[in-house]
Parts: C-alpha cells; structure tokens; sequence
C-alpha cells in the first residue's frame, strides 16, 4: 500500500505545537471528541522527529506561544523547504491579532491551512478548525480512530454469559465496538445481544451494550467483533475518545 492510499484510508496525524493551556484543555479535545487524530507536542525539537516519521501530517503552530517570533519563522520555513517534510500541511493559531503576521504566513510562506485568530468564542474557533482540517482531508476515508490493545492487558470486557460472568481481553477498540478474545470459547452468536457489560480501559471503568458482529479465527485464537449500540451513553462514548486520545498522545510521546 502506498504512503498516500494509507493517509486515505486511515487519516492525517494533526500536530499541536506549543498550543496554549485554554487551546489543549478545550480545542484539542473537543477535536478529538470529532474524531480528528490529534498530538500536543510541546517541545520543538521534537516535532521535526514526528513530521519526518508522519511526512503526510498536518502541523497547527500557536506561533504566540513556546518561542520567540523569529524561532518560529526559521521552523515553518525549514518545514516547508526540507524535501522530508514539505509535504506537511501547516496552519497557524494566534490568540491576538496581528496582520503583519498573517500576511507573512498567508502570503510570503502560503500555508495551506489558514492563520485563525482564537479569542473567547472556543465553539467558532471549533469550527472555524473543524473546517480547516476537512479541506485538507485530515480524516482520509476512515470515520472513527481505533486504538489497538493488543499489549494491554488491563483493557478488558466483563461481560454475562449463561448466567455467569466472563472476562476478555479486548484487541482493539474504537467508539463503535471492539474486538475481544477469551480463554474458553463459549460460542458467541452473530446478532446476540450484550446488554450488561463492564468495559476496563485501565483505569476507567464503563458500561455499555453490545451485539456480536461476528467472529473470526486470527491464528489459535477466536476474535470476537462487538458493536456497541445506539443506547450506550454519549458520556461513555466520550471516555472511550478520550482513553484512545490519551493511549494514541503516550505513543506518539515513546516514539519521538
């Protein structure tokens, strides 16, 4: 598979760099919760590691905060003249106007993803953003983010069998389902539906209702596909995006 039907088929990794404490804590994660894949960097010499590893990335530089204007300048500039990483698309964020600054953005260095000024308004900063990442195709072809667990043994499913309760190890999960496996295999129909389960994303505990999808043999183990259904709670839903945010920011932080 190429470089670009990958971004396609799984969406752009969006970089925040030195975003201001009001833009991680009520941006981000609202972005988040809209299905972006988003990474707080807050260390810029970190980012040219990412940018390198992720070439089809989309950068967001809060170019008021972290380091000084000039530092700013020579690090978009050397982003878009450096062949690794000229193809990242870069958009500024400011929470002061300053045309003088736009202009040089917009026009002298052209960033394909615009100059937004955030003020007091988060919910049309939100969408002004929103906006701006679907033009640039952030999210590729793919709805939801699926984080794997397959090396996370404390992200499990308790769920009622024949009137007992068995556990899993839940292989990977998005905001739509997951797929479990357990160690004694006590045949799970297509259609049935779960209506008591206990999910364990580590720490957090949540409910939530299910119906098998379906299953499927990867290597000596039986994978089992879970949809969740339209009754769990939004707020459940909310923890789940915020557990796979959270896992997704803790590799990229290992990786760079």
């Amino acid at each position: 598979m190429s470089e670009n039907s990958k971004t396609d088929s799984l969406g752009r990794k969006i970089f925040f760099l030195h975003p201001a404490t009001f833009v991680q804590n009520q941006i981000i994660s609202e972005l988040a919760q809209e299905e972006f894949e988003v990474y707080i960097i807050k260390d810029e010499a970190k980012i040219r590691s990412g940018l390198v590893n992720f070439p089809d990335s989309i950068l967001i530089a809060s170019i008021q905060e972290g380091i000084k204007e000039s530092a700013w300048e020579a690090l978009i500039k050397n982003i878009i003249v450096t062949p690794e990483t000229s193809h990242v698309d870069i958009g500024i964020i400011a929470t002061r106007s300053d045309e003088a600054l736009k202009q040089k953005y917009t026009q002298q260095y052209k960033v394909r993803c615009g100059f937004t000024v955030i003020k007091s308004d988060i919910n049309e900063a939100i969408k002004q953003l929103v906006l701006i990442l679907n033009n640039v195709n952030a999210k590729g072809r793919r709805k939801y983010i699926r984080l794997s667990t397959e090396k996370d043994s404390n992200v499990t499913v308790n769920l009622p069998v024949n009137g007992t309760y068995v556990n899993g190890i839940i292989k990977d999960i998005s905001v739509m389902g997951f797929s479990c496996v357990f160690a004694d295999d006590f045949e799970l129909s297509p259609k049935k539906l779960l209506s008591d389960m206990q999910l364990r994303l580590q720490s957090t505990l949540v409910k939530a209702e299910g119906v098998v999808l379906g299953s499927r043999m990867d290597g000596s183990e039986k994978r089992y596909v879970v949809l969740l259904t339209q009754r769990v709670d939004p707020s459940v839903k909310a923890k789940i995006r915020k557990f796979i945010q959270v896992n997704l920011q803790s590799r990229m932080d290992q990786l760079i």
